[in-house]
């Protein structure tokens, strides 16, 4: 198993950044894909980005493509959500989460079903 704490959420004005982290413990974090999806009061959770075990390959949300960049380094057990030109529909809880059942290194989705550790999230609130 493994255990997921975000961090780094807060205020920020339109257009601002922000960098959310996801601290993991537990089992190796390099045996997971991980993701990062958010929902925002009354909304279903969304996905907003996703990196591979060994982080070669990233695929992003239409909505955040281009603004954010997932990353992750394997030896601080950490990986991180880099958010840039925050818009007011950004406002949301921030989750991140792991994926035990990808198999290949290169692996990634966009599904909240192919996640099964998910991390307590952290909320970005964009201000105008």
């Amino acid at each position: 198993q493994v255990q997921l704490v975000e961090s780094g959420g807060g205020l920020v004005q339109v257009g601002g950044s922000l960098r959310v982290s996801c601290a993991a413990s537990g089992r190796t974090f390099s045996t997971y894909t991980m993701g990062w999806f958010r929902q925002a009061p009354g909304k279903e959770r969304e996905f907003v980005a996703a990196i591979s075990r060994n982080g070669a390959r990233t695929i992003y949300a239409d909505s955040v493509k281009g603004r954010f960049t997932i990353s992750r380094d394997n030896a601080k057990n950490t990986g991180y959500l880099q958010m840039n030109s925050l818009k007011p529909e950004d406002t949301a809880v921030y989750h991140c989460a792991a994926s035990s059942t990808l198999s290949s290194g290169y692996d990634v989705s966009a599904s909240t079903s192919r996640y099964d550790y998910w991390g307590q999230g952290t909320q970005v609130t964009v201000f105008s």
